[in-house]
């Protein structure tokens, strides 16, 4: 009884209509954790600033987090943007077992390896499929080895083709742990979190 992603059917770039040029990977969305009221990807808004964090990348004064899934489609629509997760299924994970679903609904990157069978997003392949791909990035910084080791050979490709890839902060409130040296920068900053997360975008968004 697989956990499949969310969105799977989005995974594989099928359902877009234009050439994407810069192409957004991220980890997994759990299609039945109770709890997952996301309608689209990064979509669990309360606690994740993609939507904030990715427009202003492109406009530093539009901010859609609170917009709905029509209004994210169409931004990346308009900004050549495709959106994937490295994982497809969990194949071991059971929607009976009370401890998988305390695992899953708690959207920790590092409870997901305490599966042990998958079936991954062949980012690769996607990457082939679209040479219209300049700009591959990954929303998690290295230090899971889990998902360092899933996003090495795609640095690997990238490199040979000459595809700029990077690792970005996640955009989720995980990224308070790591914010203490911007809010001594920035000691009146109202919003440390989301401006955090928008700095370190744009150092290493090109």
């Amino acid at each position: 009884m697989a956990c499949y992603h969310k969105f799977r059917e989005y995974l594989n770039l099928e359902k877009i209509d234009f050439l994407p040029e810069t192409l957004i990977v991220g980890t997994f969305n759990p299609s039945w954790p109770e709890n997952n009221y996301a309608e689209w990807f990064y979509g669990r808004t309360s606690n994740n600033y993609f939507w904030d964090v990715l427009p202003r990348i492109y406009n530093p004064s539009l901010n859609l987090r609170k917009e709905t899934p029509k209004i994210w489609k169409a931004f990346c629509q308009e900004n050549k943007i495709a959106l994937t997760d490295l994982i497809t299924s969990i194949n071991d994970a059971n929607q009976l077992n009370v401890a998988h679903k305390e695992l899953l609904k708690s959207y920790d990157d590092s409870k997901i390896t305490q599966f042990t069978s998958f079936t991954f997003t062949d980012v690769i392949a996607i990457l082939e499929r679209f040479p219209s791909i300049t700009r591959v990035v990954l929303t998690r910084k290295e230090g899971l080895d889990f998902f360092d080791n899933l996003w090495q050979p795609v640095q690997k490709y990238c490199k040979s083709k000459g595809i700029f890839s990077a690792m970005l902060l996640t955009p989720s409130k995980n990224a308070r742990f790591q914010l203490a040296s911007y809010k001594k920068r920035n000691p009146t900053d109202k919003e440390p979190l989301r401006n955090f997360i928008y700095e370190s975008w744009r150092d290493s968004w090109s």
